[in-house]
């Protein structure tokens, strides 16, 4: 939290310092209040009447402040939110491909959802009423000071007690928000769950199941919210009785000051104004040290910030120049061996194949050669460099990946072969015929400006593989690996994009295939045929 209030630092001053203003008016015009009931008590109607025209212009001051107010508020919030989101992508970015599939994308939805509208409830505006109410109690202080000191000792034993007894709820709270956290990130799995699976609910008359799951991931969100709330409230409870406690005992001061003739009589209409304001705004100052403690959960998720973020492209895989060998691999996920002791070699240029039965290991292979699955052993080695030197991102900055189930972005088509990226019309026209997807942009009306839908949903299967591999083509990588890539490909289409990946000399080819016939196995450098790990293996 005490790092985006400072990266923003001047966004707060500026929303800090109109509200330092309104709270100064505010207990400035109970000042003046008390001036106004002594010209009543004087009976003195002109300076009754000076001392009310000067509360009216504070009022006007007041009001016009405080939007002012509202609105350098609002935008530094936007600004720290935003900020926010875009540290929860950098700790995203820095997680390892198992890391980041370790959770359920609904818990991440969660975090740049939930977690935000939290911070801002629990975090940013408690910040600046916080602010506002240590500044009424300072000047409250001061204003009472101008009384009598006896006063003002009332008031800092009050405001030490109202501080004080936050420190004993703290854990509480903590604990409350990290419970309330946890239980929304798993609600919105579930919602996000049920939302993709609508189609089969309703198409299997399971209406009555989608109901019941929106209605218990609603439960599961609003429970520890209820729970955390009602315990926020008997604890307000609690300091409300306190400081109405202490706002007794120093009004019965106030009077007795007032009757001994100590102070002025009018003390007894702004004075307890005064009073009240000190008592409430040290009462708020605790509940909202309790709300930022519910909001440590939160923060803690974020281990990275854009700006700590060093660009790693300089350092990448340079250009394979020989090739990848892969000595005596073995991986396992879990307690399950996927392969043992496996070697091969990928020279420059060369087309390979991946074949053999599932399980066996060919989607793998391809994930460890991405640098997705680090925990290997054995050795692959790029022109003799080993993997473990380099990121994932840096040995991608010359593999493009092409699996079976596609994803599309919800955009263009355009888009989702650039991924934002220029490039000339030369190579866009190369990508999409090598891709056979030209053929199907002439039956569009609005061609590669055609929106895709969700996750490709106006796309057929073929049409979203052909886009797939035109996005592998069109970024150039030097290797590329395609895992069942042309499976949704009816035949002449398939052969189309296979003649071309086999046609380019420049391109190292390695394709996962469950099925080749003769005739195309011929065309490969190298066909591999991958077998499961025998159980006898597995069992050791």
């Amino acid at each position: 939290m005490r790092y985006y209030l400072k990266k923003y630092w001047v966004a707060n001053l500026l929303a800090i310092l109109p509200g330092l203003v309104v709270c100064a008016l505010d207990v400035g015009n109970d000042l003046l209040m008390m001036r106004a009931f002594e010209g009543i008590i004087d009976r003195d109607l002109r300076d009754f009447i000076f001392w009310m025209l000067l509360m009216v212009g504070a009022w006007v001051l007041l009001l016009w402040t405080g939007s002012l107010r509202d609105y350098f508020q609002a935008r530094a919030i936007r600004a720290m939110n935003n900020a926010v989101r875009r540290d929860i992508a950098a700790t995203l970015l820095h997680k390892s491909h198992v890391e980041f599939h370790g959770k359920d994308t609904g818990e991440y939805l969660s975090w740049f959802t939930n977690d935000v509208n939290q911070m801002e409830d629990l975090a940013w505006a408690p910040f600046y009423q916080c602010v506002d109410h240590a500044a009424t109690a300072i000047f409250c202080v001061a204003a009472l000071l101008t009384l009598h000191w006896s006063l003002l000792a009332a008031a800092l034993v009050n405001a030490a007690v109202m501080l004080l007894a936050p420190q004993f709820f703290t854990k509480r709270m903590e604990k409350l928000g990290r419970s309330c956290e946890t239980e929304q990130a798993k609600a919105t799995g579930k919602l996000k769950d049920i939302l993709s699976g609508f189609d089969v609910l309703r198409s299997f008359g399971r209406e009555q199941r989608f109901r019941q799951g929106a209605e218990a991931a609603s439960e599961q969100i609003e429970k520890p919210r209820f729970r955390l709330r009602t315990v926020k409230a008997f604890i307000t409870a609690g300091f409300g009785c306190v400081n109405v406690g202490c706002q007794i005992l120093i009004n019965l001061l106030i009077g007795l000051l007032s009757i001994r003739g100590v102070i002025l009589q009018g003390a007894l209409m702004g004075g307890g104004n005064l009073v009240g304001g000190l008592s409430n705004s040290v009462g708020s100052l605790a509940q909202y040290l309790l709300s930022f403690s519910t909001t440590k959960p939160y923060f803690d998720k974020i281990t990275e910030h854009g700006e700590r973020i060093q660009d790693e492209e300089s350092g990448g895989l340079p250009e394979i120049r020989q090739g990848i060998t892969v000595q005596g691999l073995s991986f396992q996920y879990d307690e399950k061996p996927v392969l043992d002791g496996l070697s091969l070699s990928f020279k420059k240029g060369g087309k390979y194949a991946l074949t053999g039965p599932s399980g066996c290991g060919k989607s793998t292979l391809l994930k460890l050669l991405l640098g997705w699955l680090p925990d290997y052993k054995g050795a692959i080695r790029f022109d003799g460099a080993d993997a473990h030197e380099f990121t994932p991102e840096q040995l991608q900055q010359q593999m493009s990946y092409i699996e079976q189930n596609v994803f599309l972005f919800n955009t263009t088509i355009r888009d989702n072969i650039t991924l934002g990226e220029n490039f000339t019309d030369a190579q866009m026209e190369k990508a999409l015929r090598d891709s056979a997807l030209a053929g199907d942009l002439a039956a569009m009306p609005e061609g590669l400006d055609t929106p895709v839908g969700e996750d490709g949903s106006d796309l057929s299967g073929g049409q979203k593989q052909r886009v797939a591999i035109a996005r592998a083509l069109i970024h150039d990588c030097s290797v590329l690996l395609v895992d069942e890539g042309t499976s949704a490909l009816d035949q002449k289409n398939a052969g189309i994009v296979e003649e071309s990946l086999l046609a380019n000399p420049e391109l190292t080819l390695i394709l996962v295939s469950h099925h080749l016939t003769p005739e195309r196995k011929a065309q490969f450098t190298q066909v591999y045929d991958l077998q499961p790990v025998p159980p006898h293996q597995q069992a050791a």
